[in-house]
This record gives C-alpha cells, structure tokens and sequence, in this order.
C-alpha cells in the first residue's frame, strides 16, 4: 500500500482521540482556555452529562473576528511568544484543542473583545464535524462563549464506549471543582440538566475554597501547609489523619497552579500519613506546588495531567515533611465530629418491670459488716462500714502500680460480684496524687472506666471517652520515633531471660534477616536459627516483653507488603508502628484515676496523640450542650 497524506477532517480526528475521551476532557480545554483568557467569571453549562451539550462562558480578553478562524487550525497558540515550549506557564495552547473538539462535535464560538474603547462588535463561528457551516458577526456580551453539541454523535464507536450520563457528569464535576480550587481569585458556576450544582465566588483564599467544595468540616479538621525549600515553596491543607476517606478522591494537586494527578506526589501523600491511617484510607488533601517552569516538564502527556520533575526525589521528600511537620503542629487533636443522627442513638426507653428484681417491693438491706472486714481506702480513710446484703463478697483494696512508660500493672482489681448486679467494669476512686482541675487540660481529669476499655473524663465544656488502647499504642510509637531521632539513635532494649525460637517459612526469615541492622536499632536483637527460624535475644523496653511470636510475625509479613515500596525512613516508621501495637496497653486491663490521668497527660503533650497508628481516633468529646439536650434542658 502506498504512503498517503491524511485528510485534515481525518487528522482532526485523530488528534481529537489524544486530547477528547470524553466530556470532561472538552470540558477540561475549554475551562483552561477560559482561565487563560484572563477571566474572572466562569459559567458552564451540561446536559445529559455533557453528551448532548457543553456549554462554557466566560468574560475574558476575547477575540477579534481576525482571530477566532486562526483559533480554529490546528497548531494555533496565543499562549507562546517564542518557541520556547518548556517555558508554556499557562493551563495550555489557546485553540490547539479547538479543532479536536470541533471535528467530533457541533461546535459553536462565540466572542467580543473585551475592550470598550475599541467596541468592536463580535463574532460567531459554527462547525458540525469538521465543517464550517457559519462564519459571521454576532450579538454577543464581551468575553467568550463555546458551545459543544452531540458530542461523538457521528463517531458512534467512541460514543457507544461512554459510561452512564450520571458517570460522565461526575467525572466533569471532578474536573470544574480542580480547576476552581486552583484559581480561588476566579468565580466560577456549573448547571447540569437546568439544576445549579456548583457555585463558588472570586476572592476566596484557598484554605475557603477548598472547604467549599469538599466539605465544610474539612476547615475545622485540618491543619496548614507551608514548607519552602529552595525554588520550590508547598502550601495547602492537609486533613488530620482521623478526617479521611474510603477512596483517594479528595485528594488536590497542583504545580504552578495547574491540576495533576502525578504518582509520585500521590505516593509522597501516603509516605507522609503512613503511619497514621489504615492502609484502606485515604488523607484528604489540597497541595500547591510553585517552582521555576524549567524544573518541570509539564507536556508529557496530550492532557497535560501528568508532569514530570527534574529533581523528583526532592520534590517527594518535600512533600513529605511539609505534610509531617504540620501534622505535627497538630498535637494530640483528633476530628471532633458527631456522626449523623448520633443523638438519636441516644434514647430514654421505659424499663419493663421484673417482680424478682422490683426494688420498690422490697427495701434495700444493708447490714453492718464485723469490724476486722471493714475496707480502708489506700489513704487509710474509711470506704464503707456497710455493704448491700446480696453482695457475695468484697472487692480487695486497689493499689496498683503504674509505669507510664510501659503501661505496665503491678496488681490487678478483684471486683466484687452480685447475684444482682452486674459486675463493675472500672471505678474511679480517689487517686493518690491531688487530682487537677478539669479546666487546666483539654481532656480533662479521669471520672471512670467504661468496659475496661474507654476512660471516661470531665473537661470544662464536655465529656472526653478515651480508648486506652488505641491512646497508648500511639504515645508508644512516638516515644520509639523520638529514641530513634535521638541522639542515642536506638530505642533501649530489653534481654530475654531465655531467648524465644519463631519459626517462620524461610521467605519471611529472609525479609527479617535483610532487616535486623534496621530492627536493631528499635532494641531488637535477631538471630538467624537454621532456615527456618529466628532466634530473638532481646526486644524493645518498651514493650515489656509481650508476645514476642505474634510481633516477629507481624513483623516480617509488614515487610514483605511494603519493603520494596517504602523508603528506608518510612520502613522504620512501619517497624515502629507494628511494635507500638503489641507494646500497648490492651483493652480489658482495669486502670484506676491516677494511670488515667497519667495517660490523658501524656496524650497532651505528643503529637499525633488524637489517631492511633491505624488512623482511627484515640479520644472523642461529647459536649456539654448536647448532654443538656439528651436530658430536654436546652
């Protein structure tokens, strides 16, 4: 066969299967022309998804009637003074997707000079698939205004490969909400089927016009980016790593204000909340990158999602600390946000009357206890002379011991039981130590323990309910990041009277033996014991020995997920994150006030104290004004 040159209808074709797979990508060259063209109002207009009409207006510098045809061949620019095509600093080439579009559509342009001086009168072009069928003056306001209709309606192998009207919608409400984030000094609205769907005014700051469109609760659960490093400044905001989503969807980026969705900025996102969030959640985030144009090519690809960076390695580690050093200006805060309809849980329901356990029936016997086993409180004070006549025996004094280091205790609670009664979870009794006032801390003091799991405390303006265990598992791990970042570069490490044998399939000793220079420095000694088997000598004081087979497991099948993926920084973060879990204080250990108060202390004064390691919180706080409401008082 011999070589031919290609019709221009049929090249247009071509090049507009590069740059429109669907409504939104029109819909994305034609935002970005918008925004280019100096505007600072941007209306857009869908129907049925986009298919059967897009519609974007806006009122920027326009063009003349001079103008507007050259708009419409292919390689046209007003976007370049030179040939210095690495140096582009706008969204892309003004009429490069123009003829794309217009070849695989019914494409209408309309524009005026946004001049009043001049008052030159507008123009209209219109083209159905690839044919000019009007070219003349028009009655137009000044700006642009761009109408594509039956999109791929002569192409029905493209058409028929198109998702469901509501699928396409979303995915052009996904590209409008980057877009407008990007440029909160422009205002912006999209209707969709005759229904307003999107508004948002010019001026906003960014911080505003990213609540705005995602949710408003993101304000209040997120903390400022701002890290400059070299020529490459990084700002936004950043979800606390409770506030989180199911799908990586909420997650913004933009160099040198331009949307992308670039691998490795998303991978530096998840390096920065690793360990922090569960592996099936995802940060909510909106990061501005501005640099120099040469350091990043952003022309890899037709759609211009893509970039790729000159210094890549910097860029992520950039990333990366401006997300964890503001994250760590946090503190121990934790998304503080009622579920939906959660007072509703929350119900007064008549008690059914039982004749065996009707106390109105019967007064309440309380006999004298002999005085060789009346109970003392640990200060020698008197707890009680008498005791319900049904309780089968006495709870021993309490005085335990607590390591606040270790979460270690040195004496259980024996807690009475009754034939009536159901046995106490925790109780909160006077503390050896004066108590503080509530007012002075966030969390406030210890009241209790609910389930031997959660410490219920009073803070000045609520309920605080802690989960112990998720509470400690996170104060361990920063204490292990801490020794490491130290100067002793090593977590203190504790001997095993008699060194433990894990036996393990030679792959996962391989993993840990690859490691143990690494593990050492958390106050690990590992053995090699034959192929199939460790030898552990000593483990992290911390921990306090615990169970040693389950954490070496844990320990090597982390690695093995994540080894090859994760940085050497982000590995150790992931070994110290696995110990933290087994070194914590465990749900169903009875506490009494003064380990609470320890715990809520601590949990105030470390970062990230309000999400434990796998992202979920630590602590929440009931306010006083919901309880009032609970009762009908407000």
């Amino acid at each position: 066969m011999s070589i031919r040159r290609l019709p221009d209808e049929l090249i247009n074709r071509i090049a507009a299967g590069e740059v429109v797979e669907k409504p939104a990508s029109a819909l994305k060259e034609l935002v970005e022309n918008a925004i280019d063209a100096g505007s600072t109002q941007i209306d857009i207009t869908l129907s049925n998804g986009g298919l059967d009409l897009i519609m974007v207006a806006d009122n920027g510098c326009g063009m003349s009637a001079d103008e507007m045809p050259i708009a419409l061949e292919r390689h046209a620019t007003s976007k370049l003074s030179d040939d210095a095509i690495e140096m582009v600093a706008t969204l892309g080439f003004r009429g490069e997707a123009l003829p794309s579009i217009a070849s695989v559509s019914k494409f209408t342009i309309e524009s005026r000079v946004n001049n009043p001086d001049t008052d030159m009168d507008g123009h209209k072009i219109t083209v159905d698939h690839g044919v000019k069928i009007f070219d003349g003056p028009a009655a137009v306001p000044y700006g642009t205004r761009v109408s594509v209709e039956n999109l791929f309606a002569k192409v029905p192998a493209r058409r028929k490969f198109l998702r469901t009207k509501r699928s396409e919608y979303a995915a052009s409400l996904d590209i409008i909400r980057r877009l407008a984030m990007a440029r909160p000094d422009i205002g912006f609205s999209l209707e969709h089927d005759g229904r307003r769907t999107l508004s948002v005014q010019a001026g906003m700051n960014p911080p505003e016009r990213v609540a705005a469109l995602t949710s408003d609760a993101l304000a209040q659960n997120s903390v400022a980016v701002d890290l400059e490093r070299g020529n490459i400044k990084l700002g936004g905001i950043a979800s606390l790593p409770t506030f989180n989503r199911g799908v990586a969807d909420h997650q913004f980026l933009f160099v040198n204000g331009r949307p992308v969705k670039d691998r490795l900025l998303i991978g530096a996102i998840r390096g920065a909340y690793a360990e922090m969030l569960a592996r099936d959640r995802h940060a909510v985030v909106a990061l501005f990158i501005e640099m120099p144009a040469d350091e990043v090519d952003v022309n890899v690809h037709p759609a211009k999602t893509e970039v790729r960076f000159r210094e890549p390695a910097m860029v992520r580690g950039l990333i990366v600390s401006g997300l964890r050093h503001a994250l760590d200006k946090g503190g121990f805060r934790a998304v503080q946000r009622p579920a939906e309809n959660a007072n509703n849980a929350w119900q007064v329901e008549p008690i059914a009357p039982n004749p065996q356990h009707n106390i109105f029936d019967r007064p309440l016997q309380r006999q004298p206890l002999p005085a060789d086993q009346r109970q003392y409180g640990s200060e020698g004070g008197l707890r009680s002379d008498y005791a319900p006549s049904s309780f089968a025996e006495r709870a021993a004094d309490y005085q335990p011991h607590y390591d606040p280091l270790t979460g270690e205790i040195t004496q259980r609670d024996v807690i009475a039981h009754s034939d009536d009664i159901a046995p106490l979870m925790g109780r909160a009794e006077e503390a050896h130590a004066p108590v503080p006032e509530g007012r002075k801390h966030p969390l406030g003091i210890a009241r209790g323990q609910v389930a031997k799991t959660y410490i219920v405390a009073e803070a000045e303006d609520g309920l605080v309910i802690v989960d112990q265990h998720a509470a400690h598992e996170r104060l361990v791990l920063e204490r292990m990041r801490a020794a490491i970042e130290g100067a002793n570069n090593k977590v203190a490490s504790q001997a095993l009277l008699l060194p433990e044998v894990v036996e393990m399939d030679e792959v996962a000793c391989d993993r840990l033996e690859s490691r143990f220079e690494e593990l050492a420095q958390f106050g690990m000694e590992l053995e090699r014991f034959g192929n199939a088997a460790i030898l552990v000598r000593s483990v992290p004081a911390v921990l306090g020995g615990g169970a040693v087979q389950e954490l070496i497991t844990d320990l090597a099948d982390e690695i093995g997920a994540y080894d090859e993926a994760l940085s050497l920084k982000e590995r150790i973060d992931l070994v110290a994150s696995t110990m933290a879990c087994h070194g914590s204080v465990r749900a169903g250990r009875v506490l009494n006030v003064t380990e609470m108060n320890a715990l809520l202390r601590e949990m105030e004064v470390t970062p990230h104290s309000g999400q434990c390691n796998h992202g979920r919180p630590t602590w929440v706080k009931l306010a006083l004004d919901d309880v009032e409401k609970l009762f009908g008082r407000k």
